[in-house]
């Protein structure tokens, strides 16, 4: 199977040139050690901690392992020996100078960033790679993309048996990730919780709601949401409310980094119950969101992305703030334009700043404060 370059990789390249750590975290299977391995294979050395080989050789005289590797080495999935942070520390502060020596990778962000906060700060820059984003994915394959995601190997594989490796990915997840997180209680609860979630894409979370539907605390809601955001299942996107008005709903709403474990989650097996589905408008707004996500995470962009609602209904699906300027979003399934899918982006968003329309329709006359677009163009932009 020929490799599909990555956009995160220059960024890769780039901080190794300046930093003597480079971190890489993402959901597993979203193609790290793959890329590495491309990108660096014919100079640092590949040790994976998923070999239990390698986990028992480093717990059992951690000093020769760091010897053995100590300069140019791929440490991957090292939340399963924790330990080595600070051994990579020393390593890094007996040559301080040196920049490029090691990179690390991990599926688990609170893990990895509590362990970085301790020992790492200041030698290490922090990079993370989603599944593949759309202008990664093969064009005959990104309609498909939206319901079925963009997992590398589903991808590549032209997403032949996707709902059996959803299962397995699934299963695999609640199985072993989760296993190793603290307090998660009941295993069928908790997935029960996540398929609740899925039901509920693109909402804004009503946790008091949620949980007494799943028939846990809010403060559980809570916990087990921080787990799947940590593990990179979801994130949530919280409200703007920045001099915008007073009467603004302040929960997030939420959002899956992968549409197509949503459609497996709901029952989504084909485009047939994608379009005609309950979810087909959440689904592609998820979609649209996560793929604008990815798009500023794999150039290390420093945006935050937002929402906006208010009590009485006026609503912009996406803000993007860049600092120095906003972008304002409205998302669509339909083909055909109507004024009023612009009216609440055209009353919040100041005469400098830039609106869009997303839709499946086609890119009609505009202005350049005010684009209304194919969402393909814009992801492939």
């Amino acid at each position: 199977m020929p490799y599909i370059h990555r956009t995160l990789e220059k960024s890769v390249l780039h901080y190794l040139k300046i930093f003597p750590v480079v971190g890489i975290t993402g959901p597993r299977q979203s193609g790290k050690s793959t890329m590495l391995k491309k990108i660096l294979g014919h100079t640092f050395t590949y040790v994976t901690f998923d070999d239990l080989n390698n986990v028992d050789r480093f717990h059992s005289d951690p000093h020769q392992f760091m010897r053995t590797y100590s300069d140019k080495v791929i440490f991957d999935e090292v939340q399963r020996v924790p330990e080595i942070f600070s051994y990579v520390k020393l390593a890094v502060d007996n040559d301080r100078q040196r920049y490029g020596k090691f990179v690390l990778t991990g599926s688990s962000q609170f893990a990895f960033m509590r362990r970085v906060s301790e020992s790492l700060a200041g030698r290490i820059g922090l990079l993370t790679l989603l599944p593949f984003q759309y202008s990664e994915i093969p064009a005959n394959l990104r309609e498909d993309s939206i319901y079925l995601g963009g997992y590398p190997e589903l991808v590549n594989r032209d997403y032949e048996g996707s709902f059996d490796w959803y299962t397995s990915y699934l299963d695999t997840y609640l199985t072993r990730d989760v296993r190793d997180l603290r307090e998660i209680g009941d295993i069928r609860d908790f997935r029960r919780f996540i398929q609740m979630l899925a039901s509920r894409v693109a909402q804004i979370i009503n946790m008091s709601e949620v949980g007494r539907d799943i028939g846990v605390s809010v403060p559980t809601v809570k916990k087990w949401i921080s787990v799947l955001e940590a593990s990179y299942i979801i994130f949530l996107l919280p409200p703007f409310y920045n001099n915008l008005g007073r009467r603004i709903v302040k929960s997030p709403k939420l959002y899956f980094f992968d549409s197509g474990l949503v459609s497996y989650l709901t029952g989504v097996r084909n485009e047939t119950l994608f379009k005609r589905g309950p979810l087909y408008g959440p689904l592609f707004e998820n979609y649209v969101v996560s793929e604008i996500l990815k798009k500023h995470l794999h150039v290390r962009s420093d945006a935050e992305l937002f929402y906006y609602r208010t009590s009485n209904g006026v609503e912009v699906d996406l803000i993007i703030d860049k600092k120095t300027e906003k972008e304002f979003f409205e998302i669509k399934t339909s083909e055909t334009f109507r004024t009023e899918m612009t009216r609440a982006i055209v009353r919040l968003k100041k005469k400098e700043e830039r609106g869009f329309l997303l839709y499946r329709g086609k890119e009609i006359d505009s202005t350049p404060d005010l684009r209304i677009m194919n969402y393909r163009k814009y992801l492939a932009e």
